[in-house]
C-alpha cells in the first residue's frame, strides 16, 4: 500500500473491478487446441448472452472467428457439456465439427461454409459431445446422449459427412473421450457405470476400429481389476496410448504400449503432483506427448498449477507462466496453453521455457493504472480440522493501490465454497475474488476435504460425510485466518454455488461465525435431489451420504431445508429459472422457511449464469447485501 492511500472503512473503497467490466467485458476462455500452426480456443462472450465461438490464430497471427454468428457451440451432454467441437487442418484451412448449445444437431463448417451432419431430433433428442477427427476420411468420433421417455442413454458413435450413424459402443451407463489411434487402426475410451462417478471408478478400453464394417474388435480393459479412476487416454503415437489413474493414490501417467499383439502397461515415476481432473466436463486435458517421446503435463501441488515434463526418465519443472490446461505443442515447436496466473486476467499464450513467451487475447483488458498493488494475490494456507486431519485453502487479503483500512479495522471476510463438491479452489485470477478484495474484503478460498488435487484419500474423505466434513473444514479456515488476527470474527459471510450453495446453508445452520450467506443455485433438499436431478449425478450421492431411499433418514437429516429453524441470520438465493442439474423449487422451498431471506431468480439462466446481465445484477445485487447486513456504511 503507497503512502498516499485514503484510509476507508471496508465496503466502501473505489474499486476498479466496476460490474460492466466483469459481466460485460469478460471472456470465458477454454479448450486451447493446436494443428500445425494454428492455435484454437472456444470464447464464451456474455455480451452475445454467453454464445460460444470458436477462435483461431493463424501461423500469420490474425485472430478469426471460425463458427457463424447464427451459431452458439456447446453441448448439454451431463448438462455440464465441453469437448463440444474439434478442428483439423485441410492445407492450411480449418475445419471444424461442432454441437450447437441452442439449435442442438451437429454441425460442420469449412472456409464459412455451414453444414449440418446431424439434425438435432425431437424424440428421441441427441446431444452430442467429445467430438473427435476421425483421422481417416471426413468423419468424427463422439459421445451420444439420446433422450426419449425415460432417462437418458450414451453411445459412442460414428458420425460421416453424410449424416451417417454407426454405433460403436452403448452398454455401458457413461461414456467419455472416444480417441482413435494416429493410423485409425484403434479406438480408446473409458467409460463407468452407476452409482459411480468419473472420479471413483472408470474402465478404460481399447479395440481394433474394422473399417470395413465401422465395428469394433473386442475390447482390451487396459486398467486392470482393482477399481481406480483412470480417464484422459491420449495418443503419443499409433502404439502408445497414455492415460492417468489413480490406482496409487493420486492421478499419475500411466503409459500402454502394443508390443507383439499385447498391450503393456508402466506407470510414470512419482511427479508429486496430481495429474489429472474430475470429469465434469468432456475433453479435459491434462497430458501431452511431444514428438521426441517426452512426455508434457499439468501437475496440481499444494493446490497450485505447475507445469512438467517427463524426458523418459524424471520428472522436472518448466517455468511456463500459469497454465490452466497442459500446454500443447505447435509444428514449429513452440507451446501454447491458456495463461491464468493470479495477477493479470486470462489470456492465450505461446512460447517456450527458455525463450520466454507472448500473451495476447486476453479474456477482459484492465482498466488504465491498475498495479500488483491492485491485485489480491493468492496465499496457500494449511490448517487443523477436525478428526486430526488438515484442510487447505487459498488466502487473499484485501488489496488497493489508493485506499486502506483504519488502524484499527480488520477486513471482513468472504468465505467461499467451491461446487461439486469435487471442484477446487483455483489460484488463477478470478474476479469473484478481485471483486470484493478490491472494495476491502478479505477472501478465503476453500479447499475442503473432497476437494481435488490432493490425492484419493483426501478426495474420498467427504464419502459418507457430505455436509459435515466439508462445513468443519470451512469453519477451521475461518478459526484459522481469525487466530492469526487477518480478518474481523464480527463480519464474516460465506457464499457457493451448487454443492457449495449446500455447505453455505449448513455452516449457517450448525455455527454461529457468520453473519450472513448467499446460496446460488444451491442445493437444499437432498431427497428432492436424488428423485429429481440428471442422468450424470442420478447416483452421486450414494458416495456422498449414502444409498437412497435406505438411507433416507441421513438426507433429511444434511438436507438444509429440515435446518431451516437453526438459521437465524439473512441468506440471499440467486437462482436460475431453467436449472435442470438443482431445479428452482429447492431454492424456493428453503426461502420460504427462513424468516430473513431474499430469493432473486434470472428466469433464462441455468446452471450457472452466462449472459452480462445476469452476472451484474447478480454481484451488485449481493454486494449490496452485504453492504446492509455488516452495516458498510
Amino acid at each position: 500500500m503507497n503512502d498516499r492511500a485514503h484510509t476507508l472503512s471496508a465496503g466502501n473503497w473505489p474499486s476498479w473491478v466496476a460490474p460492466s467490466l466483469v459481466a460485460g467485458k469478460t471472456t470465458s476462455l477454454s479448450e486451447l487446441r493446436t494443428a500445425g500452426n494454428w492455435i484454437f480456443w472456444l470464447e464464451n462472450r456474455p455480451e452475445e448472452k454467453g454464445r460460444g465461438i470458436v477462435v483461431g490464430r493463424s501461423p500469420d497471427g490474425i485472430i478469426h472467428d471460425l463458427t457463424p454468428v447464427e451459431t452458439d457451440v456447446g453441448s448439454r451432454v451431463h448438462e455440464y457439456g465441453g469437448g463440444a467441437w474439434d478442428v483439423r487442418l485441410n492445407g492450411e484451412t480449418p475445419s471444424i465439427a461442432f454441437s450447437d448449445r441452442r439449435k442442438g444437431g451437429l454441425w460442420y463448417v469449412e472456409d464459412g461454409q455451414l453444414d449440418c451432419w446431424c439434425p438435432a431430433g425431437n424424440m428421441p433428442e441427441n446431444r452430442y459431445a467429445d467430438i473427435t477427427f476421425d483421422p481417416v476420411g471426413a468423419s468424427v468420433f463422439c459421445v451420444q446422449e439420446s433422450h426419449s421417455i425415460g432417462k437418458a442413454e450414451a453411445a459412442i458413435i460414428h458420425v460421416n459427412s453424410a449424416g451417417q450413424k454407426t454405433v460403436l459402443v452403448h452398454d455401458a451407463d457413461f461414456y467419455a473421450a472416444p480417441r482413435p489411434s494416429p493410423d485409425g487402426h484403434f479406438l480408446a475410451w473409458f467409460s463407468w457405470d452407476d452409482p459411480e462417478m468419473p472420479w471413483t471408478a472408470t474402465r478404460l478400453d481399447v479395440a481394433v476400429l474394422q473399417r470395413a464394417t465401422m465395428e469394433l474388435g473386442v475390447p482390451h480393459q487396459l486398467g486392470g481389476q482393482t477399481p481406480c479412476s483412470i480417464i484422459e487416454p491420449r495418443w503419443a503415437d499409433s502404439a502408445t496410448l497414455y492415460a492417468t489413474s489413480d490406482i496409487s493414490g493420486c492421478w499419475a501417467p500411466i503409459r500402454f504400449q502394443w508390443i507383439g499383439g499385447e498391450w503393456t502397461a508402466t506407470m510414470l515415476p512419482d511427479a508429486r503432483a496430481e495429474i489429472g481432473l474430475p470429469h465434469w466436463v468432456f475433453s479435459q486435458r491434462t497430458m501431452t506427448p511431444l514428438p521426441d517421446g517426452c512426455l508434457l503435463a499439468l501437475g496440481i501441488r499444494h493446490g497450485l498449477n505447475h507445469v512438467l515434463r517427463f524426458d523418459g526418465h524424471i520428472w522436472e519443472e518448466l517455468l511456463l507462466g500459469a497454465p490452466v490446461n497442459v500446454p500443447e505443442r505447435l509444428a514449429d515447436g513452440r507451446l501454447a496453453w491458456i495463461d491464468a496466473p493470479s495477477e493479470a486476467p486470462p489470456a492465450i499464450a505461446v512460447g517456450l521455457p527458455e525463450t520466454g513467451f507472448e500473451r495476447f487475447r486476453e479474456s477482459v483488458i484492465l482498466p488504465p493504472g491498475i498495479t500488483g498493488e491492485d491485485i489480491a494475490a493468492p496465499q496457500p494456507l494449511t490448517f487443523p480440522t477436525t478428526n486430526g486431519v488438515e484442510a487447505h485453502a487459498l488466502f487473499y487479503p484485501p488489496s488497493s493501490s489508493s485506499s486502506s483500512l483504519r488502524p484499527d479495522e480488520k477486513p471482513p471476510l468472504v468465505v467461499m465454497a467451491h461446487g461439486g463438491p469435487t471442484g477446487r479452489a483455483n489460484p488463477g485470477f478470478a474476479f469473484k475474488v478481485q471483486w470484493w478484495t478490491s472494495r476491502g474484503f478479505a477472501v478465503l478460498d476453500v479447499n475442503y476435504r473432497g476437494s481435488t488435487g490432493f490425492g484419493r484419500a483426501y478426495r474420498e474423505a467427504l464419502d459418507g460425510e457430505w455436509g459435515v466434513a466439508d462445513v468443519e473444514d470451512c469453519l477451521a479456515g475461518v478459526r484459522a485466518v481469525v487466530e492469526r488476527d487477518l480478518v474481523d470474527p464480527s463480519r464474516c459471510v460465506i457464499r457457493g454455488s451448487s454443492a457449495g450453495g449446500l455447505t453455505v446453508l449448513a455452516a449457517l445452520a450448525q455455527s454461529d461465525l457468520f453473519a450472513a450467506g448467499t446460496s446460488l443455485y444451491g442445493v437444499t433438499d437432498l431427497r428432492a435431489l436424488a428423485a429429481e436431478t440428471h442422468k450424470f449425478e442420478a447416483r452421486y450421492l450414494d458416495r456422498l451420504i449414502g444409498p437412497y431411499p435406505q438411507d433416507e433418514a441421513v438426507y433429511l437429516e444434511r438436507s438444509p431445508v429440515t435446518q431451516a429453524q437453526s438459521i437465524s441470520v439473512p441468506v440471499l438465493f440467486l437462482h436460475g429459472g431453467a436449472d435442470n442439474v438443482v431445479p428452482l423449487a429447492q431454492a424456493q422451498a428453503m426461502c420460504t422457511k427462513l424468516e430473513h431471506s431474499e430469493l432473486h431468480v434470472y428466469p433464462e439462466e441455468g446452471h450457472g449464469f452466462r449472459t452480462s446481465s445476469s452476472i451484474e445484477d447478480s454481484l451488485t445485487r449481493e454486494l449490496a447485501f452485504y453492504r446492509k447486513v455488516l452495516d458498510l456504511s
